[in-house]
């Protein structure tokens, strides 16, 4: 059935359908027609443009065929509809007759084709957010496991200094790290609902459309009714993520490939991610990462193409727009599917470790070191690198590395050489020395491990239950906190406070209902405290007073503050979550603040413990 027959007197040829149709490929988006759907029925009941009895029926008729698309999600495909919204309102239509045709009052194909792709974009950034952190994980794991193997580094692809395996690893934890924030700033960007902006002039109902926002999951309603039904910034985010992730995906699959290489030999595959030769029966491949390479150009071609696709179209719908979707499918499935594949390639590999540690010690990779040590005796760098390089020409030409050259030798570059000069050029004095942050040191890489631990705990938090407070959180928060204080757990706060505060709170959900808080709460000195932590009971035993303690600790760190702490009843909680005890007299802010308030002032049974960030 076609939404815009009555006009017409022929029917479409049979050659301009096939060319014209999208079902073929939009069917992915009927879960999220059927919810926009659904939102709309319940608004133009609200409106008075339906009874309660017809909202009731559509969303009873919707809820059913959205149960058969979630069991059989190709479903849409046994059609010769034009659209995924055509086919949803014929089902509607053979369902419940007559009131079906009521649902498309007062609304457009044009403003619900971006509402149920903005939906698909923001469903799908979660799933890439979450693909992205196992991803990292994964690599973490890696980087714990090797964090003290050396290897050899390169520049120009020449051997350059030695580093740790680990330290290679978390290199790409904190490029994905990027990813994941610049999805997480991208779903902010796409969280503006263009249902009721109609075609291009917005609609005549009296919709109330920030109410129907909110029902739909998103925090505003598009305040232009041409930019809502045009705009497609979001999928133009959403594909720049994807192709800069995909960017990193590729030069993780290219190291890994040369560290793999019979050249090198440092890194080795298991043979359940390696592939051989139908010709030659040595040959061992690494299918996998080429594979990860490889599908790098496809991301960012849709990306290239969406761009010269919107690039030259006037305001409002223009056909041109239904080209923004099979490039866009593709490419977030494509990255989601290489996300998911180096999280389950990451296990497979390993580090010859001996080998490896061999290879970094060739290539004269501790010459920096002997210019060190020359500018150690007082010599000017400058001059230390040019009698370094002098001393690396001898050695080639001697086929020796430097450690190999005697005394008298080497004394032939600098007076200033002594025989102390060897313990410079040991393999693990220069690792040791790179101990600054974000060296290759394993002090550094030990550290280094412990922040990217804590931004996990805090992501995977804000991924599952987690956010930021805001400001209709504050009931919620304030019967929160009068629950605990009740039971002789929390000081009271009235709501006023907690208005003032609402920026120091984190709030946890389930199914949208906030069911727990914390606070972070600064004092002038720069120490924070964790405070009005409390859950439900219904919400207990869930590990979502861990994730709110670990949002606020990643929280403190983006602040700069070093030191957390906590006063509670029950330290063993938070021993858990690697807090250590401390001592109460050192924490004069604290007892400044509250403990003059505190009716068990004079009788205390909380425990102190800090968490150095």
């Amino acid at each position: 059935m076609s939404l815009w027959g009555g006009r017409f007197s022929a029917p479409s040829a049979a050659e301009f359908k096939q060319f014209n149709d999208s079902l073929r490929f939009d069917y992915v988006l009927a879960p999220f027609d059927i919810q926009a759907s659904q939102a709309w029925a319940k608004s133009l009941q609200q409106a008075g443009l339906l009874t309660s009895a017809e909202q009731q029926q559509l969303h009873d008729a919707l809820g059913d065929l959205l149960k058969a698309v979630q069991a059989h999600p190709e479903l849409p495909l046994s059609s010769d509809a034009e659209d995924i919204h055509s086919w949803v309102e014929a089902q509607l239509i053979d369902k419940i007759g007559a009131t079906a045709k009521r649902l498309h009052t007062g609304r457009s194909r044009n403003d619900l084709v971006a509402t149920d792709l903005r939906l698909f974009c923001k469903a799908t950034c979660e799933q890439l957010i979450n693909a992205n952190l196992a991803a990292i994980q994964q690599l973490m794991l890696f980087a714990e496991r090797y964090q003290t193997a050396p290897l050899p580094g390169y520049t120009h692809l020449q051997r350059a200094q030695p580093i740790m395996a680990g330290h290679w690893a978390l290199a790409y934890v904190q490029m994905l790290q990027r990813d994941v924030s610049r999805l997480k700033e991208m779903r902010k960007r796409a969280d503006v609902c263009p249902l009721g902006s109609g075609a291009l002039a917005g609609t005549t109902a009296a919709i109330d459309r920030e109410a129907l926002a909110h029902e739909l999951g998103f925090r505003y309603a598009s305040e232009n009714s041409l930019d809502g039904v045009s705009d497609r910034d979001f999928a133009l985010d959403i594909l720049h993520c994807a192709a800069t992730g995909m960017l990193h995906l590729s030069r993780i699959a290219e190291d890994v490939i040369f560290y793999c290489s019979g050249e090198s030999g440092c890194f080795a595959m298991s043979d359940r991610i390696s592939s051989g030769s139908s010709l030659m029966p040595q040959k061992k491949n690494p299918d996998l990462f080429e594979l990860l390479r490889g599908k790098a150009g496809r991301v960012l071609g849709h990306q290239h193409a969406l761009q010269t696709t919107l690039k030259g179209l006037p305001l409002a719908y223009n056909k041109d727009m239904q080209e923004d979707k099979e490039g866009l499918f593709d490419a977030l499935q494509t990255y989601q599917q290489c996300l998911q594949m180096l999280a389950f390639a990451m296990p497979e590999l390993s580090v010859n470790e001996a080998h490896a540690k061999q290879q970094a010690q060739l290539g004269y990779s501790n010459a920096t070191e002997f210019a060190d040590y020359l500018v150690s005796k007082g010599m000017p760098f400058r001059d230390a690198h040019h009698v370094t390089g002098q001393a690396v020409l001898f050695a080639q030409q001697q086929g020796q590395p430097l450690e190999d050259l005697d005394i008298d030798t080497l004394r032939g570059f600098s007076d200033l050489i002594e025989p102390d000069v060897y313990a410079f050029l040991e393999l693990d004095y220069g690792l040791e020395q790179r101990r600054a942050i974000g060296g290759t040191a394993p002090s550094a890489i030990k550290t280094a491990l412990k922040h990217a631990n804590d931004w996990l705990h805090a992501a995977e938090a804000a991924s599952k239950h987690v956010r930021q407070a805001r400001l209709s959180d504050a009931d919620k928060i304030c019967e929160l906190i009068a629950y605990w204080a009740a039971q002789g757990e929390n000081l009271p706060r009235d709501k006023a406070d907690v208005l003032q505060a609402i920026q120091s709170f984190a709030v946890a959900e389930i199914d949208d209902e906030v069911v727990g808080c914390a606070a972070l709460y600064v004092y002038s000195t720069g120490l924070a405290e964790i405070r009005s932590l409390g859950l439900f009971p219904q919400a207990q035993g869930k590990g979502m007073g861990a994730e709110l303690v670990a949002f606020l600790l990643w929280k403190a760190r983006e602040l700069g503050i070093t030191r957390t702490i906590v006063l509670t009843r029950v330290p063993e909680f938070f021993g858990k979550l690697n807090f250590r005890l401390t001592v109460k007299d050192k924490l004069p802010e604290k007892v400044m603040k509250d403990c003059e308030l505190c009716p068990r002032k004079d009788n205390c049974d909380e425990t102190a413990l800090e968490y150095l960030l």
